[in-house]
């Protein structure tokens, strides 16, 4: 089963690098960032939303968006210990629907475990299994003011570890249920700051988005309840640089896990954690609990031809401790783009994240 406990450890080690820590949720893999333009860049773009990942950066993005897409991406996970028959593919559509004055979106994402060996209690192999996780989204996202886009995602999961009679339990470890996703993207038309001269134009964008709103769910039997990855993220976009052949932008994510268990272990269902997550300790103590994201995009080119991205993810030393770079690039050619990103020494050396590569494609008409 040594595969198994490092599969175990990996997805402890990515919930927790994602966002806050001490409360691990069930499905983690609907945390997973989909497309490696946004990983390039410290795993940011609430803000950044112009395409077709928008739905799960924050849906609200694909209100500003003309034009139908598809985009695919694909990953192997944890390939440094080791592991690889993980891998992780996300596939993702927009069309707008001028019947509905918006544009509805669809997402697939599966997450490959891989093939595990059962033993008894001698090394002989008892027998074999595989495991897998899946998910189903589907959204909408129209302007609610010339400035604000409303996006709304609701998704379908399903997640299997063992079949029956697998490591050692009588029933077979498989969870499903349904969650939803709501987002904002404000893009003022000018922007000046109060007594002061200084006048960003229409260069910033901000954004909120709030994922995996759901109730909790169990594996095996009602007493081991576990909330979902609900997730606040908020940020802003802001062209440092924009002119014909160059453009350069600076994007900031910051990211907080809102889950709340009781003094038994028991999670808050989620209409409850919306409050509780910001009870029970100190101002700084919430703070430290926030994890950031930014980096900065590059691209050069008439239409845009070539993109150089770089981003640094950062969470405070009490918790889990991550700090990396991100380093990325993208290639445009009519309506293909190409993108990838690479993560850079993590601190867990030689963890399920170290020099880990992204490779996405989108086609957007």
């Amino acid at each position: 089963m040594c595969k198994l406990f490092f599969f175990v450890f990996g997805v402890i080690i990515y919930t927790q690098f994602i966002q806050a820590q001490i409360q691990a949720p069930a499905v983690p893999f609907l945390m997973i960032a989909p497309d490696s333009r946004s990983g390039g860049m410290g795993e940011a773009g609430v803000a950044l939303t112009d395409n077709v990942w928008a739905g799960y950066w924050n849906p609200a993005g694909y209100a500003f968006q003309q034009g139908s897409g598809i985009a695919a991406s694909y990953a192997q996970w944890m390939h440094s210990l080791g592991l690889s028959d993980l891998w992780i593919a996300h596939l993702a559509y927009k069309q707008p629907v001028e019947e509905l004055g918006g544009v509805v979106s669809a997402m697939v994402t599966y997450l490959m475990l891989g093939e595990f060996v059962q033993t008894p209690y001698t090394p002989d192999i008892f027998s074999t299994f595989t495991g897998h996780e899946m998910a189903f989204t589907i959204g909408y996202a129209a302007k609610v003011l010339p400035t604000l886009g409303l996006g709304l995602n609701a998704r379908y999961f399903y997640s299997t570890l063992s079949p029956y009679g697998a490591v050692a339990v009588k029933h077979s470890t498989t969870a499903s249920g349904v969650s939803f996703d709501i987002g904002l993207l404000y893009k003022p038309e000018r922007v000046r700051i109060p007594f002061t001269r200084i006048d960003l134009g229409n260069n910033l964008r901000l954004g909120m988005d709030i994922s995996n709103i759901g109730s909790n769910i169990y594996y095996i039997d009602y007493a081991q309840l576990n909330a979902l990855p609900m997730n606040l993220r908020l940020g802003f976009a802001y062209d440092l640089i924009q002119s014909r052949y160059n453009t350069l932008t600076w994007i900031t994510d910051v990211n907080r896990l809102m889950i709340k268990r009781d003094t038994n272990g028991t999670p808050d269902e989620f209409y409850k954690a919306f409050y509780t997550t910001w009870t029970g300790s100190t101002f700084n103590e919430q703070i430290r609990e926030f994890t950031m994201s930014t980096g900065l995009e590059y691209w050069y080119g008439s239409p845009k031809l070539i993109a150089l991205r770089a981003g640094y993810f950062y969470e405070d030393p009490r918790y889990v401790n991550e700090k990396y770079m991100t380093l990325g690039a993208g290639l445009r050619y009519d309506v293909c783009e190409f993108d990838f990103s690479y993560i850079d020494a993590p601190s867990t050396d030689n963890g399920p994240l170290a020099e880990k590569f992204r490779f996405s494609l989108s086609v957007e008409w």
